[in-house]
């Protein structure tokens, strides 16, 4: 495991460096991502008013941040310890807990429902396996995911990000591999669904999958 949690530490060490200037460009983003947000309302409603739901992978806690404004008792994880600083700031209300997606801080079956962001995109396909086996455990049965990606089969890579040196590979994944790792780790796929980016955004297309976690 420490081998694994060890190859993330570029991406850790980037985000930290970014943090600040990260919170910056998209605290505001969701605004204009309707249908993000209404996904985001989705698993809300399915989870119940007041229930437990996780970011993994939450960056600058402006997702966990809205999900506890409208009505979830949500808590943010995220790799970067910068992050997650920043994110304490922004949001004093809301907890925030440093950890990577293959090893959650969590115990198991805590959550109602879970959302991941745009964070499998510094995960290899490889990986998957773990990652989502992670967000199984901490499920309880029956409680939803959102996953969002790039959607596609390239990498692009950063050294640069805001004027300040990063290591990072930015991988695309398509939605049949997401979805058939889902299946793989104890979920049920609901629904699979692709959009084109927003002028605002980096250009790629976007996928999202909703997945059920299945009785173990």
């Amino acid at each position: 495991m420490q081998k694994d949690l060890a190859s993330h530490d570029s991406v850790r060490t980037s985000y930290n460096a970014v943090a600040g200037a990260y919170a910056d460009h998209i605290r505001d983003e969701l605004r204009h991502k309707p249908l993000d947000r209404a996904l985001l309302n989705a698993v809300i409603e399915d989870a119940g008013a007041g229930a437990a739901v996780v970011d993994a992978g939450c960056g600058p806690g402006h997702v966990t941040g809205w999900l506890a404004a409208h009505g979830a008792r949500a808590v943010g994880i995220d790799l970067s310890p910068g992050m997650v600083d920043v994110a304490r700031r922004e949001h004093p209300d809301v907890e925030f807990r440093v950890g990577d997606l293959l090893a959650l801080p969590a115990g198991d079956a805590e959550f109602a429902a879970a959302v991941t962001l745009y964070a499998i995109i510094h995960l290899t396909a490889a990986e998957f396996d773990r990652a989502f086996a992670e967000l199984r455990r901490v499920l309880r049965a029956d409680g939803l995911l959102l996953v969002a990606f790039h959607a596609g089969a390239e990498v692009r890579h950063r050294d640069e990000w805001w004027e300040v040196p990063v290591n990072l590979d930015f991988r695309f994944h398509s939605v049949e591999t997401v979805g058939e790792a889902l299946e793989r780790t104890g979920f049920a796929v609901e629904a699979v669904l692709t959009r084109r980016s927003y002028p605002h955004e980096a250009e790629s297309r976007r996928g999202y999958v909703l997945a059920r976690a299945q009785p173990t």
